[in-house]
């Protein structure tokens, strides 16, 4: 029986048995070796790369790996499979979407005045008061004796109604029950309980030592790159801990539907909630609860925004149909799931509350961030864009909110882009370029002196509009400037170099060529026909928009003049335009503290109006208009592709 040893960049080796004939990418992934591959081993990404030291592996030739490169052992993993004993290098930038992708700082003064702001906004103008119905209860009782021989679940009855005179009745689950008589006698007796009341019923979560009075909420934000998460004190609402990794299932495929499909094969439904649940939210709750100095039994609610595929692949329900006509997934809204039924670490009773689903294509996290972007209890007309590996759009106020989802695909995460990544060290995120020169500065995610590997979603934004207006590419977005920054392969297809071998940290050229940028028109050309379809199903325009609040993974680090001048977002004044941060996570967040919060969640996601676009008349022609840039309508971005 063969044996493989992945070496892996900065970590020990893995060696694993297998069979003549594996799927080197499929072995990795039986082996919790984490390589990228947005395409989900199709062979079209070319991201996989891995290099081999020793053996033999059968592969077939790709594109994406040159002669050159092919001799010196490089390989697609997804095209190689085993034939005998053989050793593999994984780079350390096959792994970094997971251990090194960049997120908005939390800890940042900007992010935390974006959740106490939004905390006092709701409080304000929502009318959503930051209450819950979790409570500590510190409490001193009579220990047994010869004349006192009260039960313990009595006198713990006794003493909670004491503390409480509104609980008319106490519950004692089972959890709790078969630690109570350890517990009382190790604290002679004086304990802190902590749990949940409602409608008169004080029901007790968890017993601990007298001075441990944490009462704590979990908000989290699945998103399909990224999951993000923070603990919150539920009495005072402070942020206790902050934490955000890459989702561990990115090596199923970068997108939705690649993941739905791997999940539909045998034992996938487990493989992908395992990735979600055992080897990214499990991890990071446990960091976040060292961090903060707390039991992880003390956290007694979870919250979660998350989109309707990563909802049913999270809860292990199968999520075929969602991308099947109809398009129809098996829950919009679920109620009564606990800590204990998904084995996270948390109190076991700890309720989970999903936001509920839209349709297959909006999910609870457009619902949470509708919820916090407090557009449905306003009377300007809002425009609400969640940028991220997926593109979901809001529009209305008060009156009406209507939804959708566009089909961006893996674009603004960098897929589809010969040279394009995630937003991890060496990702080049944002780029101006001198008219004359044609010249680049470049900006590189990673420390100082970081030489760049790729190019993120933010910076292909940028270099796009930057080679628009330098007129270095036409509005096809074609190549009509020669220079030396300028080259072009044998079939004359032109291609814009931002770092040659020698500039670049692993001496392979980064560039962005004309297949790239079609790839990208056609992305951004999705969003702005979602937005104007979204106007024109209620009879608006553009000037009807009174604020445009965007939101998502790349959302802070766009440019939005760039993003205006290339027609990927409409052409309004720069001060209706305000970046959100994580919506998802506020919106959850807000819940986790938020009784009313969770009620008005639910309200706010029965009254929004979801519309299929692949159905809706007129939506394609929108579509190949704005396939151009900016738009084959000048006058709806009339400063576009001037200099500014």
């Amino acid at each position: 029986m063969p044996k493989v040893v992945f070496q892996i960049e900065g970590a020990a080796p893995v060696e694993i048995a297998c069979n003549a004939g594996d799927n080197l990418l499929e072995l990795a992934r039986r082996a919790n070796v984490a390589i990228d591959a947005p395409c989900s081993g199709n062979g079209s990404c070319g991201k996989c790369r891995v290099k081999l030291v020793e053996g033999e592996v059968e592969t077939i030739p790709s594109r994406h790996i040159t002669e050159e490169e092919f001799q010196a052992g490089w390989r697609l993993s997804c095209n190689c499979k085993v034939v005998g004993d053989c050793t593999v290098f994984v780079p350390d930038i096959a792994s970094a979407y997971q251990s090194r992708m960049k997120t908005a700082d939390l800890s940042s003064p900007e992010e935390v005045a974006i959740f106490e702001n939004a905390k006092a906004q709701m409080e304000r103008e929502g009318e959503l008061p930051f209450t819950n119905r979790f409570c500590a209860l510190q409490l001193t009782m009579d220990a047994p004796s010869e004349g006192d021989t009260m039960p313990d679940n009595e006198r713990l009855t006794w003493a909670v109604q004491a503390a409480l005179p509104e609980a008319t009745e106490v519950k004692i689950p089972y959890i709790v029950m078969v630690k109570l008589a350890s517990t009382l006698r190790e604290n002679d007796f004086r304990v802190c309980v902590k749990g949940e009341m409602k409608d008169g019923v004080f029901t007790c979560m968890e017993i601990a030592a007298f001075a441990d009075t944490a009462i704590v909420g979990c908000a989290i934000d699945i998103g399909t790159t990224t999951v993000t998460m923070v603990l919150t004190d539920l009495t005072s609402g402070a942020l206790l801990a902050k934490g955000s990794s890459g989702n561990g299932q990115i090596r199923y495929g970068a997108d939705v539907i690649n993941r739905i499909i791997e999940s539909s094969r045998p034992g996938g439904k487990k493989k992908l909630q395992d990735a979600i649940v055992k080897e990214t939210l499990t991890p990071i709750i446990a960091n976040l609860c060292k961090t903060a100095n707390i039991s992880a039994r003390s956290i007694l609610r979870l919250c979660i925004g998350a989109n309707t595929t990563m909802n049913h692949l999270l809860l292990g329900v199968d999520a075929d149909p969602v991308r099947m006509d109809p398009y129809i997934p098996s829950f919009f809204a679920w109620e009564g799931l606990t800590a204990q039924d998904l084995k996270l670490p948390a109190n076991p009773l700890a309720p989970i509350v999903i936001a509920p689903n839209i349709g297959s294509y909006v999910g609870g996290d457009i619902t949470a961030g509708t919820l916090a972007t407090m557009m449905w209890d306003r009377d300007e007309m809002t425009l609400f864009i969640d940028l991220g590996t997926n593109g979901e759009i809001v529009f209305g106020n008060r009156d009406f909110l209507m939804s959708c989802a566009c089909s961006a695909g893996p674009a603004f995460e960098g897929g589809d882009i010969s040279c394009g990544m995630r937003a991890t060290d060496g990702a080049i995120e944002a780029v101006t370029i001198d008219k004359e020169t044609m010249e680049p500065t470049l900006t590189i995610v990673g420390e100082a002196g970081q030489k760049p590997v790729g190019i993120c979603g933010s910076g292909i934004i940028d270099i796009i509009s930057e080679l628009f207006r330098c007129g270095i590419i036409n509005a096809r977005g074609l190549f009509a400037r020669e220079g030396s920054r300028v080259a072009r392969n044998d079939h004359g297809m032109g291609r814009y170099i931002l770092a040659t071998p020698e500039e670049s940290e692993t001496h392979r050229e980064v560039s962005i060529n004309e297949v790239d940028i079609d790839n990208f028109i056609r992305a951004k050309g999705a969003i702005y026909s979602g937005i104007d379809t979204l106007l024109q199903s209620v009879d608006m325009t553009p000037d009807c928009i009174d604020r445009v609040m965007v939101a998502g993974g790349i959302g802070s680090g766009i440019n939005m003049k760039n993003a205006i001048n290339i027609g990927m977002l409409p052409d309004v004044e720069l001060e209706k335009y305000q970046y959100i941060g994580n919506s998802s996570l506020t919106g959850a967040y807000a819940m986790t503290m938020s009784d009313e919060a969770i009620r008005k969640c639910h309200e706010v996601g029965a009254n929004m109006t979801y519309l299929e676009l692949s159905t809706y008349p007129g939506y394609m022609d929108s579509f190949v208009a704005a396939c151009f840039l900016p738009h084959t309508d000048a006058s709806l971005f009339p400063n576009s592709g001037q200099e500014f």
